[in-house]
């Protein structure tokens, strides 16, 4: 048997990861298995397992490649939105991407509903915020050297303002009554701007 190069290794394991993202946001953790998911990425089950050694694990890595996407288009929209005139604007579109991600099929089911039962609550806190936390810190300590928040609030404000974001997400995959992205955001901004 001819052995598989690491680029064709590595194209196998992103149609993997492809297909169950898709498998999951479609039908949900507990409504998928690993040979539907074998089958949608064009692989065995064989080969699935090859490259994850069970269902938990290729979960885990779908939620964290979302996250990471979810968090990059973060850090380009905070960096886009630069301004001289309003030192709230990189922070607050950095925050905005988050909300538009939570409104998103995907991200609802994969992030916010099946995350925290598969990787159980303590879990599924400890790896949101270790992905969340060093850009909504960069951004509160950005309002700290524009003297908008004091020296030392910088981790504490961090942490309120990341859980006040999940806190929105879930509200939205819930379908919270009278909750809306917009009501949600208005408020939220209104905080941001309270910062003083």
């Amino acid at each position: 048997m001819v052995r598989k190069t690491q680029l064709e290794a590595d194209r196998t394991r992103l149609a993997i990861l492809e297909a169950a993202e898709a498998h999951f946001a479609r039908t949900g953790y507990a409504g998928s298995s690993l040979q539907a998911i074998a089958q949608e990425a064009g692989v065995t089950k064989g080969g699935l397992l090859h490259h994850f050694s069970s269902k938990e694990a290729l979960f885990l890595d779908v939620w964290t490649s979302l996250q990471v996407r979810m968090d990059s288009d973060a850090r380009e929209a905070a960096i886009a939105s630069r301004s001289k005139d309003d030192p709230y604007a990189a922070f607050l579109a950095g925050c905005a991407v988050y909300l538009e991600y939570a409104l998103r099929p995907n991200y609802q089911r994969i992030i916010l509903i099946d995350g925290p039962s598969v990787l159980g609550a303590e879990r599924w806190y400890e790896l949101d915020q270790k992905l969340g936390e060093e850009n909504v810190t960069a951004g509160v300590l950005y309002l700290m050297r524009k003297n908008i928040v004091r020296d030392g609030e910088a981790k504490s404000l961090a942490i309120l303002i990341q859980n006040a974001l999940n806190g929105a997400g879930f509200a939205l995959s819930r379908n919270a009554p009278g909750v809306t992205r917009d009501t949600l955001w208005s408020s939220f901004e209104r905080l941001v701007r309270s910062l003083r």
